[in-house]
């Protein structure tokens, strides 16, 4: 069988994996399989309740050495967090497990480019009912892999926010915006951290 570049990892993405990695606004985990990513944590108060999080959210998966893919990933949402434009669509997604209402969401959702934005409404219209907006809603909060696959681009109605789980929560979805260029002049990441945490 001839070897590829990827050979010496494969044994290790043959199984569900994890990584902790470190960025602007704390420590994110990145979890893998064999066909993609299957989760991106984003950060918890500090690095052991990230690792913790992860941990519990996927019992079977082991600490490894990221493969080349999933280190273009780390790097990607590492650069986005430090206030670089990125464009992610381009990193594969292990969809096999997600329920098929999701997946359809996070389709839609993940079609959008950097810069531009949709609402929980546009996607319930794309998906044939407006009334689902609050479905698309609830399979967005349940997005496993966040920055991968782009809720920060989802709005509420009328240009709100809507939610957001990372650390900063709107504020950091309003700065992701922001470095996109869709919302000039946004809030820093920093802007509702106290000043003890900023020096």
């Amino acid at each position: 069988m001839e070897q590829t570049e990827l050979d010496p990892y494969m044994s290790a993405m043959n199984d569900t994996n994890f990584a902790i990695f470190d960025t602007a606004i704390g420590s994110c985990g990145i979890v893998w399989n064999a066909r993609g990513l299957t989760g991106v944590q984003l950060p918890k108060k500090d690095e052991a309740a990230t690792r913790a999080r992860v941990q519990q959210r996927y019992p079977s998966a082991v600490v490894a050495a990221p493969s080349p893919p999933v280190q273009d990933a780390i790097d990607g949402i590492v650069a986005l967090l430090r206030g670089e434009p990125r464009d992610l669509t381009g990193i594969a997604i292990d969809n096999a497990r997600t329920p098929e209402f999701n997946a359809k969401v996070y389709a839609i959702t993940r079609q959008v480019p950097p810069g531009q934005t949709i609402t929980y409404g546009e996607i319930a219209t794309k998906l044939g009912d407006k009334l689902l907006a609050r479905d698309v809603g609830v399979a967005l909060g349940e997005n496993p892999c966040p920055l991968v696959m782009p809720c920060h681009r989802v709005l509420a109605a009328n240009g709100k926010p809507g939610g957001f789980s990372a650390a900063g929560g709107v504020v950091t979805k309003l700065k992701l915006l922001s470095i996109e260029g869709a919302q000039p002049g946004g809030p820093t990441l920093f802007d509702a951290l106290p000043l003890a945490v900023r020096r």
